[in-house]
Protein backbone atom coordinates (compact mmCIF):
# COMPACT_ATOMS: atom_id res chain seq x y z
CA UNK A 1 0.00 0.00 0.00
CA UNK A 2 1.07 3.32 -0.56
CA UNK A 3 1.97 5.57 2.08
CA UNK A 4 1.29 9.48 1.60
CA UNK A 5 3.23 12.13 4.15
CA UNK A 6 1.33 15.41 4.21
CA UNK A 7 -0.06 17.38 6.91
CA UNK A 8 -3.73 17.43 7.93
CA UNK A 9 -5.18 18.90 11.29
CA UNK A 10 -8.62 19.14 12.49
CA UNK A 11 -9.75 22.53 13.51
CA UNK A 12 -13.21 23.37 15.01
CA UNK A 13 -14.04 25.22 11.34
CA UNK A 14 -12.95 22.04 9.36
CA UNK A 15 -10.30 20.10 8.55
CA UNK A 16 -7.38 22.02 7.09
CA UNK A 17 -4.77 20.45 5.16
CA UNK A 18 -1.89 20.89 3.07
CA UNK A 19 -2.44 21.86 -0.45
CA UNK A 20 -0.03 20.21 -2.25
CA UNK A 21 -0.48 16.92 0.05
CA UNK A 22 -4.06 17.48 -1.43
CA UNK A 23 -2.79 17.19 -5.02
CA UNK A 24 -1.44 13.94 -4.46
CA UNK A 25 -4.71 13.10 -2.31
CA UNK A 26 -6.78 13.59 -5.49
CA UNK A 27 -4.96 11.63 -7.98
CA UNK A 28 -4.38 8.65 -5.70
CA UNK A 29 -8.30 8.37 -5.10
CA UNK A 30 -8.95 9.87 -9.01
CA UNK A 31 -6.29 6.61 -9.87
CA UNK A 32 -8.15 4.58 -7.34
CA UNK A 33 -5.20 3.19 -6.01
CA UNK A 34 -5.03 1.93 -2.10
CA UNK A 35 -3.06 4.06 0.38
CA UNK A 36 -3.31 5.34 3.90
CA UNK A 37 -1.68 8.45 5.17
CA UNK A 38 0.70 9.59 7.80
CA UNK A 39 0.47 13.04 9.36
CA UNK A 40 3.76 15.43 9.31
CA UNK A 41 3.09 17.54 12.23
CA UNK A 42 3.80 21.03 11.12
CA UNK A 43 6.52 22.68 13.09
CA UNK A 44 8.79 19.49 12.04
CA UNK A 45 8.01 20.51 8.87
CA UNK A 46 8.69 24.24 9.39
CA UNK A 47 11.71 23.51 10.91
CA UNK A 48 13.14 21.79 8.94
CA UNK A 49 13.70 18.56 11.21
CA UNK A 50 16.85 15.96 9.96
CA UNK A 51 13.71 13.29 9.81
CA UNK A 52 11.67 15.25 7.29
CA UNK A 53 15.03 16.61 5.27
CA UNK A 54 15.60 12.55 4.83
CA UNK A 55 13.07 11.65 3.19
CA UNK A 56 12.48 15.38 1.20
CA UNK A 57 15.54 17.61 1.16
CA UNK A 58 13.78 20.66 0.80
CA UNK A 59 11.94 19.79 3.98
CA UNK A 60 8.51 19.96 2.97
CA UNK A 61 5.36 17.65 2.56
CA UNK A 62 4.52 15.69 0.75
CA UNK A 63 6.58 12.67 0.03
CA UNK A 64 5.01 8.82 -0.67
CA UNK A 65 6.43 5.56 0.02
CA UNK A 66 5.48 2.83 -2.41
CA UNK A 67 7.41 -0.09 -1.23
CA UNK A 68 11.44 1.02 -1.15
CA UNK A 69 10.50 3.86 -3.53
CA UNK A 70 9.91 7.45 -1.61
CA UNK A 71 9.42 9.97 -3.93
CA UNK A 72 8.61 13.92 -3.08
CA UNK A 73 7.02 16.90 -4.71
CA UNK A 74 3.34 16.52 -5.95
CA UNK A 75 3.69 16.82 -9.28
CA UNK A 76 6.56 14.50 -9.47
CA UNK A 77 4.86 11.83 -7.51
CA UNK A 78 1.61 12.55 -9.42
CA UNK A 79 2.70 11.77 -12.68
CA UNK A 80 4.44 8.92 -11.39
CA UNK A 81 0.97 7.63 -9.94
CA UNK A 82 -0.45 8.29 -13.34
CA UNK A 83 1.59 6.11 -15.17
CA UNK A 84 1.48 3.45 -12.47
CA UNK A 85 -1.96 2.70 -13.05
CA UNK A 86 -3.56 2.83 -16.28
CA UNK A 87 -7.20 3.18 -15.04
CA UNK A 88 -8.52 7.00 -15.55
CA UNK A 89 -5.59 8.22 -17.37
CA UNK A 90 -5.21 11.67 -16.48
CA UNK A 91 -2.52 12.98 -18.98
CA UNK A 92 -3.68 13.07 -23.04
CA UNK A 93 -1.84 10.70 -25.32
CA UNK A 94 -1.42 13.38 -27.32
CA UNK A 95 2.31 15.38 -26.72
CA UNK A 96 0.25 18.47 -27.28
CA UNK A 97 -2.45 18.30 -25.17
CA UNK A 98 -0.24 16.46 -22.72
CA UNK A 99 2.28 19.85 -22.87
CA UNK A 100 -0.76 22.12 -22.53
CA UNK A 101 -1.67 20.17 -19.17
CA UNK A 102 1.49 19.98 -17.94
CA UNK A 103 1.66 24.02 -18.55
CA UNK A 104 -1.47 25.02 -16.88
CA UNK A 105 -0.49 22.61 -13.87
CA UNK A 106 2.47 24.51 -13.43
CA UNK A 107 0.68 27.82 -14.04
CA UNK A 108 -1.50 26.54 -10.51
CA UNK A 109 1.82 25.61 -8.75
CA UNK A 110 3.88 28.28 -9.24
CA UNK A 111 0.94 31.08 -9.65
CA UNK A 112 -1.61 29.93 -7.17
CA UNK A 113 -0.17 27.79 -4.34
CA UNK A 114 3.30 28.95 -3.91
CA UNK A 115 1.96 32.49 -4.58
CA UNK A 116 -1.47 33.95 -3.44
CA UNK A 117 -3.44 31.26 -1.78
CA UNK A 118 -0.71 30.72 1.02
CA UNK A 119 -1.48 34.40 2.02
CA UNK A 120 -5.11 33.38 2.79
CA UNK A 121 -4.51 29.42 3.70
CA UNK A 122 -1.63 30.00 6.19
CA UNK A 123 -3.22 32.56 8.87
CA UNK A 124 -6.36 29.99 9.16
CA UNK A 125 -3.77 27.62 10.64
CA UNK A 126 -3.17 29.96 13.58
CA UNK A 127 -6.06 31.33 15.97
CA UNK A 128 -8.37 34.03 14.64
CA UNK A 129 -7.27 36.66 16.66
CA UNK A 130 -3.30 35.75 15.18
CA UNK A 131 -4.63 36.17 11.62
CA UNK A 132 -2.95 38.63 9.60
CA UNK A 133 -5.94 39.84 7.77
CA UNK A 134 -4.71 42.27 5.57
CA UNK A 135 -2.24 39.68 4.06
CA UNK A 136 -5.55 37.66 3.68
CA UNK A 137 -7.35 40.10 1.88
CA UNK A 138 -4.35 40.98 -0.55
CA UNK A 139 -4.25 36.89 -1.78
CA UNK A 140 -7.99 37.14 -2.24
CA UNK A 141 -7.26 40.46 -4.78
CA UNK A 142 -4.14 38.61 -6.22
CA UNK A 143 -6.86 35.88 -7.32
CA UNK A 144 -9.08 38.28 -8.42
CA UNK A 145 -7.22 40.18 -10.55
CA UNK A 146 -4.82 37.56 -11.82
CA UNK A 147 -6.08 34.15 -11.53
CA UNK A 148 -9.45 34.24 -12.16
CA UNK A 149 -9.73 36.42 -15.28
CA UNK A 150 -6.92 33.55 -16.49
CA UNK A 151 -9.87 30.94 -15.32
CA UNK A 152 -12.68 32.76 -17.52
CA UNK A 153 -10.57 33.02 -20.30
CA UNK A 154 -9.02 29.29 -20.04
CA UNK A 155 -12.41 27.22 -19.13
CA UNK A 156 -13.91 28.97 -22.07
CA UNK A 157 -17.33 27.16 -21.69
CA UNK A 158 -15.70 23.99 -20.87
CA UNK A 159 -16.13 22.20 -17.84
CA UNK A 160 -12.18 21.61 -16.94
CA UNK A 161 -9.30 23.32 -17.96
CA UNK A 162 -8.59 20.38 -21.00
CA UNK A 163 -11.92 19.77 -21.31
CA UNK A 164 -11.72 16.71 -20.10
CA UNK A 165 -10.66 16.58 -15.88
CA UNK A 166 -6.39 15.86 -16.00
CA UNK A 167 -3.69 16.87 -13.91
CA UNK A 168 -4.02 20.56 -14.73
CA UNK A 169 -7.30 20.55 -12.68
CA UNK A 170 -5.56 18.70 -9.96
CA UNK A 171 -4.25 22.09 -7.88
CA UNK A 172 -7.54 23.49 -8.73
CA UNK A 173 -8.64 21.13 -6.53
CA UNK A 174 -6.98 22.84 -3.62
CA UNK A 175 -8.17 25.93 -4.62
CA UNK A 176 -11.74 24.70 -4.10
CA UNK A 177 -10.81 23.49 -0.67
CA UNK A 178 -9.56 26.82 0.40
CA UNK A 179 -12.02 28.66 -0.54
CA UNK A 180 -14.51 26.57 0.99
CA UNK A 181 -13.22 27.30 4.32
CA UNK A 182 -12.22 31.13 3.43
CA UNK A 183 -15.88 31.58 2.25
CA UNK A 184 -14.30 33.91 -0.15
CA UNK A 185 -16.84 35.66 -2.81
CA UNK A 186 -15.94 33.91 -6.52
CA UNK A 187 -19.97 35.24 -7.93
CA UNK A 188 -18.04 38.07 -10.40
CA UNK A 189 -16.66 35.13 -12.51
CA UNK A 190 -19.64 32.92 -12.76
CA UNK A 191 -17.48 30.22 -14.90
CA UNK A 192 -14.82 30.13 -12.52
CA UNK A 193 -17.52 29.66 -9.21
CA UNK A 194 -19.02 26.74 -11.28
CA UNK A 195 -15.53 25.36 -12.10
CA UNK A 196 -14.68 25.15 -8.01
CA UNK A 197 -17.94 24.18 -7.49
CA UNK A 198 -17.91 21.16 -9.95
CA UNK A 199 -14.30 20.07 -8.63
CA UNK A 200 -15.97 19.90 -5.08
CA UNK A 201 -18.86 17.52 -6.18
CA UNK A 202 -16.34 14.83 -7.62
CA UNK A 203 -15.45 11.95 -5.37
CA UNK A 204 -12.09 12.02 -5.16
CA UNK A 205 -12.35 15.65 -3.43
CA UNK A 206 -14.39 13.88 -0.50
CA UNK A 207 -10.66 13.16 0.61
CA UNK A 208 -9.59 16.91 0.93
CA UNK A 209 -13.14 18.60 1.71
CA UNK A 210 -12.67 20.48 5.15
CA UNK A 211 -16.10 18.95 6.04
CA UNK A 212 -14.30 15.38 7.25
CA UNK A 213 -11.98 14.80 9.69
CA UNK A 214 -8.85 13.45 8.99
CA UNK A 215 -9.67 10.17 10.48
CA UNK A 216 -12.43 9.55 8.25
CA UNK A 217 -10.10 10.51 5.08
CA UNK A 218 -6.72 8.86 6.88
CA UNK A 219 -7.15 5.83 4.12
CA UNK A 220 -8.62 4.74 0.62
CA UNK A 221 -11.89 2.73 0.37
CA UNK A 222 -10.04 0.27 -1.85
CA UNK A 223 -8.62 -3.00 -1.59
CA UNK A 224 -4.92 -3.61 -1.16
Amino acid sequence: MITLYTMERDYPYGTLRSTNGSKTKVVLEEKGLAYQVETVSPGAVWKKLPEILAKHPLGKVPWIEDGDLVIYDSTVINEYLNEKSENNPLLAREPAKRARARALENYADEGVLSKFLPLIWMPWWSAEEQRDADSMEKGRQGLRDQIFPFLEKTLAGNDYLCGEFSLADVPMMAVAMVLEVDGMAVGDFAQTEAYLQRLRERDSYQAISPKRSVADTARSGYDV
